[in-house]
């Protein structure tokens, strides 16, 4: 008698629960009810005639035979995911969807300049963009709910598997309006001592730059504000609140826009941008535009 087929809905299921640790959160992640995802994962078990979960106090642990299922389940979705960008979206003559996730630190200018080569190479492309904290962007690319992720760190230790693909290198440059940067343009960077300074939020790669950069020159900058959003911290530095740090090349954009000028160039710390992807082989045609256009 040939054995019943798997049932992928139940395998999904347990996918996700054992992504996000345990079955609430995969009830938040996939709008679904707890009671429902748990009789899923009940019934592979019953199917593979293995326990898939044990509890460790109020968490459900993978049994040995749960992480086996897991490596396949990974496999599975991952490749489902890539038939489904195979057959669907770029192949059609209808508009190309673009999922991108963008860590709230990165200036709009910079997301600006590394997504233009997908409209160059796309002119059907229509563009969906979400910001958030790159943990929470992560989650949702192991999801496959970007197509890519942009960062502006490379991806070291992380729960999912996924590739970084490196975008550009800048260093940084302290701007700020005319007058204030008259008033502190003598001997930079010493000059930033006691200065008005609005930094990235604290954990943005900016910032540790930054950080380290204040500390190996010596100098202590009035700090009067922090952002995670770049956008507002700029727009703060056009009222004469304090300078604030960007990627050198922006200095065009941001005279244009901001009416900011240079202060100082800080040319041995640098920042750099990371295209993060599932797919070691970029199936995507806009994924793979922004990348080759990097390099």
């Amino acid at each position: 008698m040939a054995a019943s087929p798997l049932n992928f809905q139940h395998l999904y299921y347990f996918w996700i629960v054992a992504r996000e640790g345990g079955i609430s959160r995969a009830s938040e992640a996939l709008d679904i009810s707890a009671s429902t995802i748990s009789a899923q994962v009940s019934q592979l078990e019953a199917a593979l005639e293995a326990k898939l979960f044990r509890k460790v106090g109020r968490n459900l642990s993978l049994t040995d035979v749960g992480h086996v299922a897991f490596r396949y389940a990974e496999q599975i979705f991952t490749l489902g995911n890539e038939l489904k960008h195979a057959i669907k979206g770029w192949h059609t003559d209808g508009p190309i969807l673009l999922q991108v996730g963008l860590a709230d630190a990165i200036p709009k200018l910079v997301a600006t300049r590394l997504l233009a080569p997908a409209f160059a190479a796309l002119p059907e492309l229509r563009l969906s963009c979400l910001e958030d904290r790159p943990d929470r962007l992560l989650e949702e690319l192991a999801l496959h709910h970007f197509d890519v992720v942009i960062l502006d760190s490379p991806l070291e230790s992380s729960s999912i598997q996924a590739y970084s693909h490196h975008l550009a290198e800048w260093p940084l440059a302290f701007f700020g309006p005319a007058d204030l940067v008259a008033r502190h343009s003598g001997d930079f960077p010493q000059s930033l001592e006691s200065a008005p300074v609005l930094l990235p939020a604290a954990g943005s790669a900016i910032r540790r730059q930054l950080d380290r950069f204040f500390e190996q020159e010596d100098v202590q900058p009035r700090v009067v504000g922090e952002f995670a959003d770049s956008a507002l911290m700029k727009c703060f530095g056009e009222t004469g609140a304090g300078l604030f740090p960007a990627p050198s090349s922006l200095a065009d954009d941001l005279a244009r826009q901001h009416d900011a000028s240079v202060l100082g160039i800080l040319e041995r710390y640098t920042v750099s941008y990371f295209a993060i992807t599932v797919e070691r082989h970029l199936e995507h045609p806009g994924v793979a535009a922004i990348c080759e256009a990097a390099s």
